[in-house]
């Protein structure tokens, strides 16, 4: 069902800084900052040649990355996205195999302008999976 790792997510308490040590440290790619409102993030996308890494920063106080980076203070790995060809088709055979789909259950507009949703990290040995539809 899982395609490609689409991108691995690092919540950071500091963007630019964080943005700073991929591009001069790391010598990556790394692309500008855009708002993702109804997520309640401020995402950069740094491109590798096999996948991307996605910084996340809260966006106003009602942020879910406020609350892990309260727990988090240096921040980590929030989640990890895996393509799929049908979000809703795939939603619904993990919902069969009593998988929790978090939110809604509704896919909304990701980053990349594509349906996203997210599924319980006690599902998943504590990871929590962004699933996007390519």
């Amino acid at each position: 069902m899982i395609g490609r790792l689409n991108h691995i997510a690092i919540a950071v308490p500091d963007l630019e800084a964080a943005c700073d040590q991929y591009r001069n440290t790391l010598g990556a790619n790394v692309g500008a900052p855009q708002d993702e409102p109804d997520h309640g993030v401020t995402v950069v996308f740094i491109e590798l040649p096999n996948t991307k890494v996605e910084l996340l920063y809260p966006l106003g106080e009602d942020s879910p990355i406020r609350g892990f980076l309260d727990k988090n203070p240096v921040g980590g790995i929030h989640h990890m996205c895996y393509e799929v060809n049908d979000i809703l088709v795939a939603r619904d055979r993990l919902k069969a195999d009593g998988m929790r789909v978090l939110g809604t259950g509704e896919p909304k507009i990701g980053a990349h302008g594509k349906p996203v949703l997210f599924l319980h990290p006690k599902d998943f040995n504590g990871c929590l999976v962004e699933l996007e539809q390519v």
